[in-house]
């Protein structure tokens, strides 16, 4: 996201600030997913650069990094800020993660391996911990790394990218038009779906993926609206 008259990235900047700079990115994207930024709020290149200790022209590159990911809103010559999608958007995102996730339950099914289960488990061991710890935040963060875990056992990067980069959005959506998490739901529907990962039976962990996600899309967009009731129908309630 450079822009021109940008000074150019120095091979000092290249040798020494790769570090700070990815730091910058993992830990704007931690914060927007655990809803620490909320959406709209600006995140200005300026004083991320200062808190990292990296120039503004990797400070942009972080933020750049975020908006391809669907994070973050950036416009030339406007402070970037979280992205706040809107009804529209959230709906297509959920379209596509369900598509993707039936996928990922098939392929993981294909090379399933007493190891998977092993860290499938281990990471809904540090979801029920956080819950319990009154972490709300990082409970909601690790649910959603679940799905993208699971997405890196199919051996596909591509999927798994595509997989990370729609439950990241679907954290937004949450922080946007949902209801709060309930970690309890959520660790136990992620049991489940390992129980059929192990058993080898793809079906049934499609359809408990399925039905986990239409769960999570129903918190996390509102209910369609249903038309206003006219005078004669209110008044026909008070009528009597």
């Amino acid at each position: 996201m450079r822009l021109a008259g940008d000074p150019p990235i120095t091979v000092r900047e290249t040798m020494e600030t790769p570090t700070r700079a990815d730091a910058a990115y993992e830990a704007l994207r931690r914060a927007i997913i655990e809803q620490a930024l909320a959406p709209g709020a600006k995140l200005r290149e300026d004083e991320i650069g200062a808190h990292f200790g990296v120039s503004r022209t990797l400070a942009r590159a972080a933020l750049s990094r975020l908006q391809s990911e669907g994070l973050v809103d950036a416009q030339r010559k406007r402070v970037a800020t979280v992205a706040s999608p809107s009804v529209e958007e959230a709906r297509a995102i959920f379209e596509v993660r369900r598509c993707l996730e039936r996928e990922t339950v098939r392929l993981v099914v294909e090379r399933w391996s007493p190891e998977m289960a092993a860290r499938l488990l281990a990471h809904v061991d540090e979801e029920d911990e956080a819950a319990r710890r009154g972490d709300a935040a990082a409970a909601g963060r690790l649910a959603g790394e679940f799905h993208i875990v699971l997405a890196g056992l199919t051996g596909n990067p591509l999927l798994a990218r595509y997989v990370s980069e729609v439950v990241s959005r679907s954290s937004l959506i949450l922080a946007v038009h949902g209801r709060p998490h309930q970690s309890d739901c959520a660790t136990a529907e992620h049991r489940g779906v390992i129980a059929a990962l192990a058993a080898r039976d793809a079906d049934r962990a499609a359809a408990l993926m399925a039905a986990h996600l239409a769960a999570v899309t129903a918190r996390a967009l509102p209910e369609t609206p249903t038309a206003p009731a006219t005078l004669s129908d209110v008044l026909a309630r008070y009528a009597g």
